[in-house]
């Protein structure tokens, strides 16, 4: 996923052109159910007035998409921010109140403030006074509000009302498919076999996949080599 520095305690905000990696755009998002990008793409371009909250396990894409949609949103010329709410956690209610006057805010991992009375009441206000405001927000956790360890009944019920999106885990083509087109996009040729041997070992994480791949891409320019697996098995050995 994006790496972003860190803008203290008001989480990331835009302009998401300087600092969010061609990965994260909608056309990068391999396996979507259908219209999924359709629906996400019409609430970041203010088409939309609904409300979505992504469900879906670690590595199904929910930063990529959020991401996306923020970086949709500031194309069609309305403010935009991303907030990952673990680095906000116990300090958000100054973290929305940074946000707020952005046409779209994307909360990013719910899970991570759940259980904690303050954050959650936080939220709550936020997201009553970003509806009146006519702000749209993006939610994304890995489970459905009823399942996660939300104690503010009235919060569990605003995010119950937001129209759910549900992603699933890419299997091994989808993921191949995904490593390929990453590739390309850095200009990165990667011999089949060696694509085969890297799914086998990088396991499900497509943050570190995304980070691997632009290691390799520098090592491949600087040795002047193609990526194959003895390139892979010297390169990670040294690790």
């Amino acid at each position: 996923m994006a790496s972003m520095q860190d803008p203290g305690p008001a989480g990331p905000q835009l302009p998401l052109s300087l600092r969010t990696a061609p990965d994260q755009r909608f056309d990068a998002y391999v396996a979507a159910p259908a219209g999924l990008l359709e629906q996400l793409q019409a609430t970041a371009a203010g088409e939309s007035e609904d409300w979505l909250y992504l469900v879906g396990a670690p590595g199904t894409g929910k930063t990529h998409l959020l991401l996306a949609s923020c970086a949709a949103a500031d194309a069609a010329g309305r403010r935009a921010a991303y907030l990952p709410l673990q680095a906000a956690a116990g300090r958000l209610r100054d973290a929305l109140v940074a946000l707020e006057g952005n046409a779209l805010i994307a909360l990013d991992g719910l899970e991570h403030i759940a259980g904690d009375r303050d954050d959650e009441v936080a939220l709550f206000d936020a997201h009553n006074r970003l509806r009146a405001a006519g702000s749209t927000l993006l939610y994304a956790a890995v489970d459905a509000p009823d399942a996660l360890a939300i104690d503010l009944p009235d919060l569990r019920s605003r995010l119950s009302q937001c129209t759910r999106l549900v992603l699933a885990p890419l299997d091994e083509a989808d993921r191949r498919e995904l490593l390929r087109q990453r590739a390309e996009r850095r200009g990165l040729v990667i011999e089949d076999a060696a694509l085969d041997w890297l799914l086998r070992r990088v396991g499900r994480d497509l943050g570190g996949l995304t980070s691997l791949l632009d290691r390799l891409d520098r090592a491949s320019l600087a040795a002047k080599r193609r990526v194959t697996v003895p390139f892979l098995r010297a390169l990670l050995a040294a690790d």
